[in-house]
């Protein structure tokens, strides 16, 4: 009989939401938490993987970028976009007590504070995606149009 898998806290909000999605496991690799290593693990093209990355600006503080697991974030661009003139990643230190998540389980869906959320507009292309399910080892198999209403995502061009 298969484990049954334990819902994480983004899983019950899309629960309640009633957004569709699947939870997908994954063996993690505590030396390699990549979103590469994670699209290799679940046998599907990294350009279906995101990553929720935090960053903070000159102007605005906080905010999210979602992108493809295999690219870097356009730091120009995010700043503009985010009505910042500069922005740089959060020191990986703060990233637990900013957003509630850990690295390589950092989810948009019910961090601590509602941030400004942006999401590559290559989300678009995609009947779905995969995004963290807030804890390591898990992934969300979710249709980028809801996730991006749920969160209230703008779509930019972030890379």
């Amino acid at each position: 009989m298969a484990k049954k898998l334990e819902k994480t806290n983004a899983a019950r909000l899309l629960d309640r939401a009633k957004i569709a999605y699947e939870l997908v496991p994954y063996t993690v690799d505590e030396n390699d938490l990549s979103a590469i290593k994670v699209a290799a693990s679940l046998g599907q093209p990294i350009e279906r993987v995101y990553k929720t990355l935090v960053l903070k600006g000159d102007r605005n503080g906080h905010f999210v970028c979602i992108i493809q697991g295999d690219k870097e974030v356009n730091l120009k661009a995010a700043a503009k976009v985010s009505g910042n003139k500069s922005a740089e990643m959060i020191p990986m230190k703060e990233l637990l007590p900013t957003t509630g998540y850990i690295r390589g389980g950092c989810t948009p869906i019910g961090m601590k504070k509602r941030f400004p959320t942006f999401i590559d507009a290559t989300c678009t292309a995609f009947d779905y995606i995969y995004i963290s399910a807030g804890v390591r080892g898990l992934q969300l198999k979710i249709d980028p149009k809801p996730l991006i209403e749920f969160v209230d995502a703008v779509v930019a061009e972030l890379v």
